[in-house]
């Protein structure tokens, strides 16, 4: 990983650290994540139970660990500001689940060769992973596993459609 590349992840883990101190009861998420060019909106967020730890429930019911991909910008494996939030929420779940498993799936459009496209979605997976373990949540609980442009959840040749593949999805293997 690149000097710059640590720099910017370091400033975007402070802010969200700083963010995360204070609590409320609404937050910013993607309304409909499907890519570039979505709106947030107001999304309740339940969070852990009055323990104040996760349980396997909260991955259907918490509005923070409902959103499971994480979507990147062209040709790109840092991972973009709105989605340090989630992430945050996955580490948590891991910290305070410790048998539980994710696997990050890594995705890409379909421009580029199959083998660039196989190292970048295993680039955007281990950007998340890291994000996750410096957000608390252990390497040990973590696979990554990159599909590159093999998996796609939209095949047509548009930003829009390329926005879409272009994404880490979050996998829960044990609960």
């Amino acid at each position: 990983m690149n000097t710059t590349t640590k720099l910017l992840l370091t400033a975007m883990l402070c802010v969200t650290a700083a963010a995360c101190s204070t609590k409320s009861k609404k937050q910013d998420v993607p309304s409909d994540p499907s890519g570039p060019g979505t709106t947030p909106g107001q999304v309740r967020d339940t969070g852990p139970s009055a323990s104040g730890v996760y349980g396997p429930g909260d991955l259907d019911t918490d509005a923070c660990l409902r959103q499971r991909t994480v979507y990147f910008d062209f040709d790109q494996d840092a991972l973009r500001p709105e989605f340090q939030n989630i992430v945050a929420c996955h580490a948590k779940y891991l910290r305070d689940r410790p048998g539980s498993r994710m696997t990050l799936e890594g995705n890409a459009d379909e421009r580029g060769s199959r083998e660039y496209n196989l190292g970048l979605g295993e680039r955007r997976g281990n950007a998340v992973s890291s994000a996750v373990q410096a957000n608390g949540g252990s390497g040990s609980q973590i696979t990554v596993t990159s599909y590159g442009e093999e998996n796609p959840t939209c095949t047509d040749s548009t930003e829009d459609c390329w926005g879409r593949n272009r994404r880490v999805e979050i996998v829960y293997t044990v609960k």
